[in-house]
């Protein structure tokens, strides 16, 4: 997992090999689900706290899909990227 230093408006971007995490601070209420859906992954005490590459695709994806702010943001990467 790479975070790629894009910061637009406040989100930050984390990248794998074929997903990217979009994370805005500004909406996360702290609910933990991420971190309790997948501890290896939400890591909040670290720095960067994603570490995308440690789970697969869909788990990571499952995860942010249940974040209740959307916060927690995610896409497939174009080829070009």
């Amino acid at each position: 997992m790479a975070y790629d230093g894009a910061e637009m408006g406040g989100k930050k971007e984390y990248i794998s090999g074929s997903i990217a995490i979009g994370w805005e601070p500004s909406k996360c209420i702290h609910s933990g689900v991420c971190v309790r859906s997948l501890p290896g992954v939400f890591q909040p005490k670290e720095r960067p706290w994603i570490k995308v590459n440690v789970a697969a695709d869909d788990q990571v994806t499952a995860a942010i899909d249940r974040c209740p702010s959307g916060a927690l943001t995610w896409r497939r990467k174009l080829p070009t990227e």
